[in-house]
């Protein structure tokens, strides 16, 4: 009998959901990868990655500041069978203003969290985990941004860890110093154990935090695009021990330089790293050295309303590996929301 009422109550509500919103949408995108790997210094992540995924969702527009979206997000990796290696979910409530953003749910990373350095969170993300599960929320004001989110990445089990991810990011842009600003980046990841205890096994955290200092020369120069920043790095490493007080903090530090540059359809990225090295579960391995520079040269050949396709070539340089290296060709076609469907509000 409670079964029947609920359903009866959530149908209502679907109702009148439906009644009053304004409008229906889609919205199709995908993206394409093939990515060749060739690590010395690293010789477990040399590897080729290579397939695409396919994402298509529904909007249900209440209202133009609120939008329910429930969708599906598939990858296929070039040679591999069954054709679809996962399928992930996409259903999230968002709310959009001027100024807010905010997400509730299963929902897209690009665009939110790809702007991430890859020693913090690493570039197979976007192959692999394209959503992030949990919640987000951006504010944008006149002197910059700030995000904020939560992603839970496993639920505990009595055989899987209970692991989640927060962080937050953002820019500040001074006008009283015109193209300077500062961008800060954190993550931390908490990683609790099963729920069947296991013997030594104690929570663990792990993360990372960047704050850089940037000017951007926009087209003052002859390039379309510069800029440089700099900044410093610090991880953030413990296990929690039974004992009082549990595991101290190991933070290792360093400082990080990059600059990029853009002509037409060229463009090149250049990030030296110097310190400590780091041990970040989510973050690119090579910021385990001490030393490290990466350079990316970058083509566009295919740059249209809709489809933007880009070959990169990186060199990887470290102590005692000058010759790593990286060519991935990476295309991404997005058809933007499209309405289907437009509702009268009976109100």
């Amino acid at each position: 009998m409670n079964k029947k009422f609920y359903l009866l109550i959530f149908l209502l509500l679907v109702t009148r959901l439906v009644q009053a919103q304004q409008s229906l949408d889609i919205n199709f995108n995908g993206f394409g990868f093939l990515d060749n790997r060739e690590y010395r210094a690293f010789t477990e992540r040399s590897r080729t990655y290579s397939g695409a995924r396919l994402a298509l969702d529904v909007g249900l527009n209440l209202d133009s500041l609120n939008h329910f979206m429930v969708g599906i997000n598939g990858i296929h990796e070039f040679g591999a069978k069954p054709y679809f290696l996962r399928v992930d979910p996409v259903a999230y409530y968002k709310f959009e203003s001027s100024k807010w953003l905010f997400n509730a749910g299963m929902f897209p990373r690009a665009g939110l969290l790809s702007n991430y350095p890859r020693a913090i969170l690493n570039d197979t993300l976007m192959y692999y985990r394209p959503n992030v599960e949990g919640l987000l929320t951006r504010y944008q004001g006149e002197h910059g941004n700030i995000t904020l989110w939560l992603d839970w990445v496993s639920r505990q089990t009595a055989n899987d860890r209970e692991q989640f991810l927060f962080g937050t990011s953002g820019k500040y842009l001074p006008n009283a110093f015109g193209p300077l600003y500062v961008s800060h980046y954190f993550m931390l990841l908490h990683d609790a154990g099963p729920a069947v205890s296991i013997p030594g096994d104690h929570i663990r955290d792990n993360g990372a935090a960047q704050i850089r200092l940037g000017y951007n020369f926009g087209k003052r120069t002859m390039f379309d695009s510069l800029s440089v920043e700099a900044g410093g790095m610090v991880s953030l490493e413990r296990e929690r021990s039974s004992a009082a007080g549990g595991g101290g903090w190991n933070t290792p530090l360093g400082v990080v330089v990059s600059a990029y540059a853009s002509y037409g359809r060229f463009a090149l990225h250049d990030e030296f790293y110097k310190g400590e090295g780091h041990t970040v579960t989510y973050g690119d391995s090579f910021y385990q050295k001490k030393i490290y520079n990466r350079l990316d040269i970058i083509y566009t050949p295919f740059l249209f309303k809709h489809i933007k396709g880009q070959f990169i070539l990186s060199l990887h340089q470290s102590p005692g590996q000058l010759s790593d290296n990286q060519q991935a060709f990476r295309i991404v076609y997005d058809l933007g929301r499209k309405k289907i469907l437009n509702f009268k509000d009976d109100n």
